[in-house]
């Protein structure tokens, strides 16, 4: 019988795969943003949310040409409900599989990945090295730099809010303000 581990399971599991800081703070943080934004659009299942936020770079440390592939694998072996493990594989769309994101969950997912990467280094530029203070503008600004934060595909971020029926700038903000909401306990 598979099931739906918590979200301190899940990043238990996380670190079984992962030994990297930098993989064991991206996967807090997209499940603190996760967690954001099914408070606004899911409120009954929020710590859902927040285990596919946690998981979805499971097999990305040990397996990167395999990525959204090996995780699939893995999480099966694991016993983990299939929903997860869809969710968490469709946002490799268009990269390592074909699996797209149909739920709305899956969508925020493709969206936040790679945008919460960009965001968190333009935050790291500024000298309060925050979220806390960053606008829009000054994300939109090295947005258009594709040199700065160059493993940031912006394709993915676009293709990401034109499945949510966002604008960039909407998109970008929401994030913003789901990476506050982890502050201070989780600095970027």
């Amino acid at each position: 019988m598979s099931y739906v581990p918590t979200v301190e399971e899940a990043y238990e599991l996380l670190k079984r795969f992962n030994k990297e800081e930098f993989h064991l703070k991206h996967g807090k943080i997209v499940s603190g943003v996760m967690g954001y934004f099914a408070r606004e659009y899911d409120n009954t299942k929020i710590d859902y949310w927040r285990v596919v936020g946690m998981l979805h770079d499971l097999d990305f440390e040990l397996y990167p040409e395999e990525h959204c592939i090996k995780g699939q694998a893995l999480m099966k072996e694991l016993d983990l409900e299939e929903g997860i493990i869809r969710a968490t594989a469709s946002h490799g769309y268009g990269i390592t599989v074909n699996i797209k994101p149909e739920l709305f969950m899956e969508k925020i997912l493709y969206a936040v990945d790679e945008l919460t990467g960009l965001i968190g280094a333009v935050a790291i530029m500024r000298p309060s090295k925050s979220v806390s203070d960053l606008e829009v503008k000054s994300v939109m600004k090295k947005y258009k730099t594709t040199n700065f934060a160059a493993g940031c595909s912006r394709e993915v971020i676009n293709n990401g809010a034109d499945m949510l029926g966002w604008d960039i700038k909407e998109l970008i903000d929401k994030t913003i303000q789901a990476m506050r909401s982890l502050l201070p306990e989780m600095e970027i």
